[in-house]
């Protein structure tokens, strides 16, 4: 992303978390604060654009629901934008919440984009420190659209600006209040793509080199179909090309091996490990609508050894 530029795909994964909590049942993923987030006009922007832009998703829905731009936004939100956000989403927040009554009380958010968990737990404020570490520009995004709402940033809530794809400082943290000798949980969701393998592993590396044992992180990943499937729809291959015309070009994905190999590096071991298929079992099973799990999608929680 440009330096003064708030990220696009996290306004998106905002946009589909917001559009789910508003119009889809039953629910995979609840983010109910996500539309105060957006503005109406950034709101309204993103649903023309899908909706104007349904013959590059699926001509054919076009073409049946002419009449209908709702009925072609849903199909795209449900197909294109939301089944990867909402059950990244839920993952991770149920594997978190099971490591907080483990003795974790750090969370830190990698890419944290329009995240609202602190302000949808306020009974954690106690008792779990929360730090969302993000580009300065799209922290500084979020700070002001936090103003403009009036939303108060609860007290365990701390912003550490960085481009960690470049650096990733102690510094930074401990400026932030965070503390290395504490049992901490890592979210990397919607990031391992825009990254090179190397800079993952570094990053994994620098994470986990000084947190104690019992540690652990959450992180979706592109397997080695990522850039030969074309999914549902051609949605895979959609994903990759609006990432490059967003300004965020996909760069990553892992087969198995690669993923154990580079774990192990960071002393991690995988704890579970969610396929595509599993997900959709999980999170998708039963519904009568478009969502379903991505092709070439998976979720790791790893814990340090």
């Amino acid at each position: 992303m440009n330096q003064n530029e708030n990220s696009i795909t996290s306004l998106v994964s905002a946009f589909s978390r917001a559009y789910h909590s508003l119009y889809d049942s039953p629910k995979i993923f609840n983010d109910f604060l996500a539309r105060d987030l957006i503005s109406d006009d950034e709101f309204d922007m993103i649903s023309k654009n899908m909706i104007q832009g349904i013959s590059f998703f699926n001509s054919k829905i076009g073409q049946e629901f002419q009449e209908q731009p709702d009925k072609i936004l849903k199909w795209i939100s449900q197909i294109q934008l939301s089944p990867t956000p909402l059950a990244r989403a839920a993952f991770c927040e149920k594997v978190l919440l099971n490591e907080i009554k483990l003795g974790t009380n750090q969370y830190v958010i990698l890419g944290a984009g329009l995240d609202t968990f602190s302000f949808r737990h306020p009974e954690l404020d106690n008792t779990l420190e929360i730090f969302e570490v993000d580009h300065p520009a799209s922290q500084s995004f979020k700070k002001k659209r936090l103003a403009d709402k009036n939303m108060i940033i609860p007290n365990n809530l701390h912003f550490i600006p960085m481009d960690f794809s470049k650096r990733l400082t102690d510094q930074d943290f401990i400026l932030a209040g965070f503390d290395y000798s504490k049992k901490t949980f890592f979210s990397l969701l919607g990031v391992s793509y825009y990254l090179s393998k190397r800079e993952i592993s570094n990053l994994l590396s620098h994470l986990f080199s000084k947190v104690p044992s019992g540690s652990s992180i959450v992180f979706d990943y592109g397997d080695e179909g990522l850039f030969k499937s074309k999914g549902t729809s051609n949605r895979v291959e959609n994903m990759i090309k609006m990432a490059a015309v967003g300004g965020e070009k996909i760069q990553s994905c892992f087969t198995t091996d690669d993923i154990e190999i580079m774990l192990e590096k960071s002393n991690l071991l995988i704890y579970e490990h969610l396929t595509p298929s599993m997900i959709n079992d999980r999170f998708f099973s039963n519904r009568s609508d478009y969502l379903t799990a991505f092709e070439t999608i998976n979720y790791i929680h790893a814990v340090k050894r």
